[in-house]
């Protein structure tokens, strides 16, 4: 493949942003961050940490209400034409389907082959553009040896699956930091996030898969439009688990951080985003990020675009994070829910404008866990309301 800026010349300076100092914000130990152990990685103090009430331009949100429970670590969504959607379980491997309204989780089928580990197991789950053609579901998956993207085929009563094909292979696997979500981007393409499978270096080696971006066709096809002759779209970093796009295509990227910042990232083709020499703000290596986040209010997951924000699921912060955006440019951000439901692991915007919230209390996660409520895990449904309605 032609060079990727992940091989990137020492000392290197990162690009800057303005919006990127506006927007730094509190955020993440839970999944695969750890405690701050130096005097340059203390969090702010509480004090300084933004206020749950958003701007007075961006929209706001609706009371939750509970469309499902009693899920079993679950981790991906994704919605079919009927506006019902599935929920992928990464322990047990299970796809399951909820009703539009919610009601009871029926279980389809489980992926086989499938090797769970301490983060491993079923991740990301999107279904076909053209799934009322073609039943298929694309799957990130862990295996023993290495993780994969497949597509699957699920019976036109909903009451099995198959692994039609392999799409993708070779990605590094290990017991944390796989990455793990994938979605379709406004360009058809299947989009991927993937961690630097505990190997920092992985994320600044071109030749490796982890620590990247990934974007291919749905048929596994590299796109003449990818950086190189690879499905490698940027690299430098660490573990990506939410990608989401906003209304002119803008890619955005939610990482975790080590010990001092999370991020979240503006995608552009060949970029370099830092990691391992760079976290967040504590370097001056790669792309500068729009938002930053220290300790214990995130550990961010999945990522929803609706009505001019960035909606982030927090894993060791049990929040949702609100983080207007306009492009490149990122407004102050503002919390909701604030351990009211536990680890929010997924948000997905759902065809009817509301947001879909997945939680991930029964997951045995090490850093950030909570104890499981009763019925946990359980999908939430609440409404966006535009500004100035």
């Amino acid at each position: 493949m032609a060079a990727e800026s992940s091989s990137r010349a020492p000392g290197q300076r990162r690009s800057t942003n303005a919006a990127a100092a506006a927007a730094l914000i509190a955020g993440t130990l839970g999944a695969c961050s750890a405690p701050a152990d130096t005097a340059d990685s203390t969090p702010p103090a509480a004090s300084s940490l933004p206020s749950s009430t958003p701007p007075a331009a961006a929209a706001s949100l609706g009371e939750p209400r509970e469309l499902t429970s009693g899920l079993d670590a679950p981790w991906g969504l994704t919605f079919l034409p009927d506006g019902s959607a599935l929920v992928s379980e990464r322990i047990s491997g299970d796809i399951l389907r909820v009703p539009p309204e919610g009601g009871s989780a029926r279980t389809i089928g489980v992926v086989p082959d499938v090797e769970h580990s301490s983060e491993g197991g079923l991740l990301g789950i999107v279904a076909s553009p053209r799934f009322a053609e073609d039943r298929t579901v694309f799957a990130y998956v862990s295996g023993q040896q290495e993780n994969r993207v497949v597509a699957l085929t699920i019976a036109g009563d909903f009451t099995s699956l198959a692994v039609d094909r392999v799409l993708l292979d070779g990605i590094d696997t290990a017991d944390r930091h796989h990455g793990g979500r994938i979605v379709l981007g406004p360009d058809g393409h299947l989009w991927i996030g993937t961690g630097d499978a505990f190997e920092p270096e992985n994320a600044a080696e071109p030749e490796s898969l982890n620590g990247k971006i990934l974007r291919i066709g749905t048929n596994g096809s590299v796109p003449e439009d990818n950086p190189g002759a690879s499905p490698v779209f940027s690299g430098g970093h660490r573990n990506v688990q939410g990608i989401a796009f906003g209304p002119e295509g803008t890619a955005y990227a939610s990482e975790l951080g080590h010990r001092t910042w999370d991020e979240v990232n503006v995608l552009r083709a060949g970029a370099d985003y830092g990691w391992p020499e760079t976290e967040g703000i504590a370097g001056s290596t790669g792309e500068a990020p729009i938002a930053t986040f220290s300790p214990d209010e995130a550990s961010p997951s999945g990522v929803a675009y609706a009505a001019g924000s960035l909606w982030i699921g927090a894993l060791g912060g049990q929040r949702l994070w609100q983080l207007p955006v306009d492009g490149s440019a990122a407004a102050e951000p503002a919390a909701h829910f604030v351990g009211s439901f536990g680890r929010i692991r997924t948000v997905e915007r759902a065809p009817d404008g509301s947001l879909w919230l997945l939680t991930s209390n029964t997951d045995g996660a090490t850093w950030g866990g909570t104890t499981p409520r009763e019925d946990d895990d359980r999908i939430l449904r609440v409404e966006v309301i535009p500004p100035g309605n």
